[in-house]
Order: structure tokens, then sequence, then C-alpha cells
């Protein structure tokens, strides 16, 4: 079993990849037709746990589409001609997903505007009022 390492404190198992190859559209000529070339790579992110749990849940979010009902991240590779160039490809795009879902993001900090940029949005919006009044067809009394 070898692992594959993804950040100083993360790392997967291999066998935790489930990878088919399937005929894939496109370049390629009549080898397209003979040839399984694309990629789909498969990673059940709901049961993995060499994931901690906030890194699991980011990473779940982070798929959007990607994600089926059962937590099965779907990625598939079809970019290459060659089934080594899309499977490389392939796995390199969920480890920047789990990358990206390992950094934990900032707390928000509530804030309140100044009085200066307060009465600047109130000058901008009696401007802004003032021109679209001044657009406006004259009422005739």
């Amino acid at each position: 079993m070898s692992k594959i390492r993804i950040t100083a404190h993360i790392a997967i198992d291999e066998t935790e990849l489930e990878e088919t190859f399937v005929l894939a559209s496109g370049p390629g000529g009549q080898n397209v037709n003979k040839v399984s070339s694309a990629v789909q790579l498969r990673f059940n992110a709901a049961f993995c746990r060499s994931l901690p749990e906030p890194v699991r849940f980011r990473l779940m979010t982070l798929a959007g589409n990607k994600l089926t009902k059962d937590g099965v991240i779907v990625l598939t590779g079809r970019q290459y001609r060659d089934q080594a160039r899309n499977r490389a490809d392939v796995r390199e795009k969920l480890l920047e997903l789990i990358r990206a879902a390992a950094v934990e993001p900032k707390k928000r900090r509530a804030t309140k505007p100044s009085r200066t940029a307060k009465e600047k949005r109130l000058q901008r919006k009696k401007k802004h009022a003032e021109l679209k009044r001044a657009r406006s067809k004259p009422r005739g009394d």
C-alpha cells in the first residue's frame, strides 16, 4: 500500500482511488475508437478516514457538482491522447482539490463602517438621485 502525500499532515492511501478507463471523444483519429484513453477517477470522500473531518467537509463542499449523493467525487480526464497523461492529470486535479480543502478559511471579523465612509456613501446616493431626477421629464404644472 503506497500513500499519496498531499500536504505535510495529509496523505491518502492509493487503494482509496478507483480508476476506470473509458473511450474518449475528440482528437486521436482511428485510435480514439480503439483505445480507452479517458480516465474516470472515483474517490469516496464521505468515508475517507485519512482526511481530517473539517478537511473532508470542506472537500465535499468544494467538489460541487463533481460530488454524488453517496459522497463520491467523480473526476474525468480526457484532455490528452494517452492514458498515462490523462491518469496523471486527473490525479493532480484531485490533489489540488484536497489541498484547497486543507486550507482553513480565515474567520471573519465583524467591523462597522467609519463615520466618513457612511457620509461618503450618503453623498454618492444623493448625487446619484439628483442625476436620475435631472434625467426625468419635467412635469407640466
